[in-house]
């Protein structure tokens, strides 16, 4: 909720979420939760809630806009699921995507900006991490090599910031100091093509940026070119050459977004935005090829795409075994079983994101967790998984954010 709701406000909306839940099935519940949340915004924000021991920093990156300016910060309580009214932890503009060092000492986030320093591009920005207070000191920024970056992550070492510039059709890599400042760009990559959507693929987009977990290969999703693009990446000189084979491609059409890379490197899953699917491939260590072994629908059995219908975020619980993604429009999150010799996936349950237009969503570091980000009804909504199924249920404590996109977890 914004800056300065009284406690006794968000007990109401609270209260208000328990009962709904009791009284209605989950997704009449949720519809009232979020009645109830947008009630107490209009009553006004509260500061932080007191930390609980194993409490942790929730950072949520944004469109900036009427109801944000910036990175967002909150505490998430391991044992109630509870996150505490959001505070600006750094104003800057359209921070859309995260990336937090494992150490916790400094966040970057990718500025989602056509143009930088008075130049076509977009920019990222480095923060020092206060754990404290969650609160952000900004260091400096560099150049993202492109325009309009809608995605960063850190390499293996965490000493690179890596970043896809969706609107330039790019990728960059740009080398970490000691003292968490951005140097300028080492390698930008630019992609050329198209594909055979005219309102979406004329052009090269760049959507996500990832390193596989031996920190040898970057993967990026190019929604424009209907393909994933393999990078050699080198960490001692933050550099980025194309590999060999230098692609793998999806079903034209499909528009990969993100994907996610399974803890042994075996298999990697990428969502794919335009025609709401998941694909799953093979990985050879080696060579970092992609070679396709299945392709299913992120919607439930029985629900067929629908113009407006997108995909957004995919991800893996810690424990690898289950998958998690976000499809717009129907406004749910899916979850798949995951074989793990095969790395194929099974359908298991589909729930309600409980607001507009699920962008990001994050799993905390234990995996009890999921906080999706609902975009267009600018509210972050809890759920809690369950071990057994991966299963969700939503914890009746969402909280009001601005225009939504990331979130990214800091043990404080």
């Amino acid at each position: 909720m914004a800056e300065g709701t009284t406690a006794a406000t968000r007990q109401v909306a609270a209260t208000v979420g328990q009962a709904a839940m009791a009284a209605a099935g989950t997704a009449a519940a949720i519809r009232r939760v979020t009645f109830a949340i947008a009630a107490c915004a209009l009553l006004g924000a509260t500061a932080i809630l007191p930390a609980a021991p194993g409490d942790l920093l929730v950072y949520f990156g944004t469109y900036t806009g009427a109801k944000s300016k910036g990175i967002y910060v909150s505490r998430l309580n391991l044992t109630t699921g509870a996150l505490s009214a959001p505070q600006l932890a750094a104003e800057t503009p359209s921070p859309s995507f995260l990336a937090v060092r494992p150490q916790g000492d400094f966040l970057y986030a990718a500025n989602e900006v056509s143009t930088f320093e008075g130049k076509p591009g977009g920019s990222v920005s480095a923060f020092a991490i206060k754990k404290d207070t969650g609160m952000l000191t900004a260091l400096n920024q560099a150049g993202s090599g492109g325009a309009g970056p809608a995605h960063l992550s850190l390499d293996g070492t965490a000493r690179t910031v890596l970043v896809a510039n969706y609107g330039g059709g790019s990728v960059a890599s740009l080398p970490i100091g000691n003292d968490g400042r951005l140097g300028a760009a080492v390698s930008v990559m630019q992609h050329t093509g198209s594909s055979v959507n005219p309102d979406r693929q004329r052009e090269p987009h760049a959507h996500q940026i990832i390193v596989d977990p031996a920190n040898r290969f970057a993967y990026v999703a190019d929604l424009g070119l209907d393909k994933m693009m393999i990078y050699r990446f080198d960490a001692a000189k933050h550099s980025l050459t194309a590999a060999a084979p230098p692609f793998a491609s999806v079903k034209p059409g499909a528009g990969p977004r993100h994907a996610a890379i399974g803890a042994n490197g075996r298999f990697t899953y990428v969502i794919n935005e335009l025609d709401c699917t998941v694909t799953v491939f093979g990985r050879d260590g080696g060579t970092g090829a992609l070679t396709e072994v299945q392709t299913l629908s992120t919607l439930p059995p029985g629900v067929t795409f629908e113009r407006g219908f997108s995909t957004a975020e995919i991800a893996l619980h810690p424990s690898g075994a289950f998958l998690y993604g976000s499809n717009r429009g129907h406004d749910s999150l899916t979850v798949f079983a995951v074989d793990p010799s095969s790395g194929k996936l099974t359908y298991v349950a589909n729930t309600p994101t409980g607001g507009k237009t699920p962008r990001g969503f994050g799993i905390e570091p234990g995996g009890a967790y999921l906080l999706a980000g609902n975009q267009n009804s600018d509210s972050v909504v809890v759920f809690k998984i369950e071990r057994a199924t991966g299963k969700l249920t939503p914890t009746g404590t969402p909280i009001a954010v601005g225009a939504p996109v990331d979130v990214k977890f800091v043990r404080p």
